[in-house]
């Protein structure tokens, strides 16, 4: 009886087959090209993701995130795949319960006559009888080698992988609408900057056409203003069509129809904030597609377990027990118990390959796991380093555009005190204004590129790893100094 129980005891609890899984090394860079402005910061992956575009300090964009996530199709998909790898983890889960179940039968046969007899000399009588059984069941199976147990493991990494897509999903929405939304203002600055432009270039045609009229100004001179004029006008409508499609653009992102929405102008330009970098390491711990090719791995490294657990027995335990008897009133009686017990093992023993295909698949499918790994690494390192590299090209051309306008500045205003001695025409100082609004348009436009580069940067370190994003609002943001008016 002990030697019984040992040996059930050991097929309950049993052996897993199959590689344990172990996170791979991945060799870092201790530390970005680009040093200065950026700073370490100090993430963990335990902490849900905060709105990191509150940073920004602009609550129309607030307003459109929260509208994002409320209402994008894309968000909800992700969602939902989730919820199916999670009820997948309690499908697969379940094989390690035992199953239990209850049959009940009723039933009335007549019996003939003259069916067959074991002992002829003996006379079969035809009966009418009746037979009622119930009887539960139970089975489980022992899973004596891990294959279910493998078969969990790669469902939880699954539902975790899910979560990340979710994770990844979220912030990439967040940063396209935050981008789309900064490009849709750079334009509206660089519209009503254009705009002055368009009322300098008129104002210019009429003195010129004065000056024709009074013989100092020829007919091209009139003709190329006019052209200048046309010109800049062209220019307001190609930026209208950049505008509407990039409003298109965000009503798509936030599940609404793009007729019915629309974003009313706005050439204030936003701040541009100090985002910390941090330690190329901590890429591993903020970035959810970088976790959710891991979780990848995982899932495949216990699939190679299930498969490897093909080639040894299944063993099932089964119980059924229950009632039966002629008379309903007899089914709880002692008489009327029946029970049965067994133990069922198969083996396969020649398949042609299948299960040997089946095992070079699946490390196939964990070396090719591995591989997406190590490409989502160096795929998320090239991303921050283009980010901190292009914010220092702009930070430098920024600064070059500055000074081009403050140039630009003063040589309208030495125009406009020559035009009050007399020494130059009103013709003079428009045109150092067009100048200075061409320097202007420069500096929005630049500006607007440095404020797509800041969200592309949050995207590529994983977004922000506070509850509303404190951790990036920590920097010390860029003053907001739009370009000033050249009226």
């Amino acid at each position: 009886m002990r030697t019984w129980a040992w040996a059930l005891l050991a097929t309950l609890t049993g052996c897993t087959v199959g590689p344990d899984y172990r996170r791979p090394a991945t060799e870092l860079p201790h530390a970005w090209k680009t040093e200065a402005p950026w700073r370490a910061a100090a993430p963990a992956d335990g902490v849900r993701r905060g709105a990191w575009w509150m940073v920004f300090h602009d609550p129309q964009l607030d307003a459109l995130e929260a509208a994002a996530l409320a209402g994008s199709p894309s968000l909800a998909i992700a969602g939902e795949r989730l919820a199916q790898a999670q009820a997948l983890v309690t499908q697969t889960a379940s094989a390690q319960m035992p199953q239990v179940g209850l049959g009940a039968t009723a039933s009335r046969t007549r019996l003939s006559g003259t069916r067959p007899r074991f002992i002829y000399s003996f006379v079969l009588p035809s009966a009418v009888q009746n037979d009622f059984v119930v009887a539960p069941s139970v089975a489980y199976e022992t899973d004596l080698f891990g294959r279910i147990r493998r078969e969990v493991e790669a469902a939880n990494a699954s539902a975790q992988q899910a979560q990340a897509d979710l994770e990844t999903a979220r912030l990439v929405l967040t940063a396209d609408v935050a981008a789309a939304y900064f490009s849709l203002r750079e334009l509206d600055s660089e519209t009503a900057t254009v705009r002055r432009g368009v009322a300098l270039q008129r104002h210019a045609l009429a003195i010129v056409r004065d000056q024709h009229d009074l013989g100092s100004a020829s007919a091209i001179d009139v003709a190329n203003q006019v052209a200048a004029l046309e010109s800049a006008t062209t220019e307001i409508e190609a930026l209208q069509v950049q505008r509407d499609r990039t409003e298109h653009e965000i009503a798509a992102l936030l599940g609404k129809a793009a007729p019915t929405f629309a974003i009313a102008p706005d050439p204030h330009l936003r701040p541009v904030p100090s985002i910390p970098a941090g330690i190329p390491s901590d890429l591993l711990q903020r970035r959810p597609d970088i976790a959710s090719a891991e979780r990848a791995m995982a899932a495949a490294n216990a699939q190679i377990g299930v498969a490897k657990a093909a080639f040894y027995p299944d063993i099932r335990l089964g119980l059924t027990g229950g009632t039966e008897s002629r008379m309903v009133s007899q089914l709880l009686q002692a008489p009327s118990i029946i029970w049965s017990f067994g133990v069922s093992a198969a083996q396969v023993l020649y398949d042609g390959g299948y299960r040997s295909a089946g095992v070079a698949m699946a490390q196939a499918g964990y070396r090719s796991a591995n591989d997406a790994y190590r490409k989502t690494v160096l795929a998320a390192m090239q991303e921050v380093e283009d980010g901190l590299t292009t914010a220092a090209d702009l930070d430098r051309a920024a600064a070059e555009a500055a000074a081009a306008s403050g140039g630009a500045r003063s040589a309208r205003d030495l125009a406009r005190d020559r035009y009050a001695v007399g020494v130059d025409d009103r013709l003079g100082v428009i045109r150092a204004q067009e100048a200075l609004v061409a320097d202007e348009r420069r500096q929005v436009q630049i500006h607007g590129q440095c404020l797509g580069n800041a969200v592309l940067l949050i995207k590529a370190l994983g977004g922000s790893w506070g509850p509303t994003g404190r951790a990036l609002a920590s920097g010390t943001a860029t003053p907001d100094r739009p370009p000033p008016s050249s009226r």
